[in-house]
């Protein structure tokens, strides 16, 4: 479908931005002296008590944008939420320092697996999956205001610990802020599918950002793609099976079937009630 699937991309991909594999994230317009309900972004938060609408300033290099930065209200609730817990949870993605992922994700246990998730929308998905792998650390990146209020939210009322939201452009967190080998599984569920020929170019499913992903995977990590935009289906196996670091979980090297731990969604539902076929990639770093 030409427009994004799923409330995991609700909001926006928190990826790339023009000219490099770095996006200027939290493009999202802010006046000053906003209310609560008003358009999210910088000024509401002002002095790091909450997301800042463009954490890696200039200072990073860039490529083609592959998001659309959405306007969306913030409720009183999600404000609330971000003032309360960003300052324990939320993460810049300034690309100025490596972070140190037993730290963040204190108090799991030295060495426990931690996930990145790539565009969480409005976080229900998130919240589930961190609920059943309470052992798991999720670092959810986005760009979406309001989806990082709501995950936050998700997360305290549910008792979540394992989950820290970050802000900002996945690329720059990947190459700049997480370190080789450092992740156990990396989630880029319904991304964009720039379905016109023209806009293929901006979608995050390439072979620089796989080649990347794939390097910060620890042996036997796990990439997950999900589309049900057959098209795209169709490049990202082209692409991921062409990378020589990654190999297909799958025997007969085509798509998997949907993992249990991957929650069906409820856009995911209308999808499928309209005929769409949901495409599930499952591919693991090799030794």
């Amino acid at each position: 479908m030409p427009e994004k699937t799923t409330e995991a991309t609700e909001a926006t991909e928190a990826t790339e931005a023009p000219k490099t594999p770095g996006a200027a994230a939290g493009r999202v317009a802010a006046r000053s002296g906003e209310r609560p309900g008003d358009r999210a972004g910088g000024t509401m938060f002002p002095d790091g008590t909450g997301p800042s609408a463009n954490p890696a300033g200039e200072r990073h290099e860039r490529r083609i944008r592959s998001f659309q930065p959405r306007r969306s209200r913030v409720t009183a609730n999600q404000r609330d939420a971000l003032l309360r817990l960003w300052p324990v949870w939320g993460v810049e993605i300034d690309g100025d320092r490596r972070l140190d992922l037993g730290e963040l994700f204190a108090p799991l246990p030295p060495g426990s697996p931690v996930v990145l998730e790539i565009g969480f929308g409005m976080g229900e998905a998130t919240a589930r999956m961190a609920a059943a792998d309470p052992g798991t650390g999720i670092l959810a990146a986005d760009v979406h205001t309001p989806g990082q209020g709501n995950l936050l939210l998700l997360a305290e009322r549910e008792g979540l610990s394992n989950v820290r939201v970050a802000n900002g452009d996945a690329i720059i967190l990947l190459r700049e802020m997480l370190t080789p080998g450092s992740l156990t599984g990396i989630r880029v569920f319904f991304p964009d599918p720039w379905p016109k020929k023209r806009h293929h170019k901006r979608r995050i499913i390439q072979p620089e950002f796989v080649e990347l992903a794939a390097s910060r995977l620890a042996p036997g990590g796990l990439l997950h793609c999900a589309t049900d935009w057959e098209p795209y289906a169709e490049q990202m196996l082209r692409v991921l099976t062409d990378c020589p670091a990654l190999e297909n979980t799958c025997p007969d090297g085509g798509y998997a079937p949907r993992p249990d731990f991957r929650p069906m969604t409820r856009f995911e539902q209308q999808g499928l009630a309209k005929g769409h076929v949901v495409r599930d990639l499952l591919f693991r770093r090799s030794a």
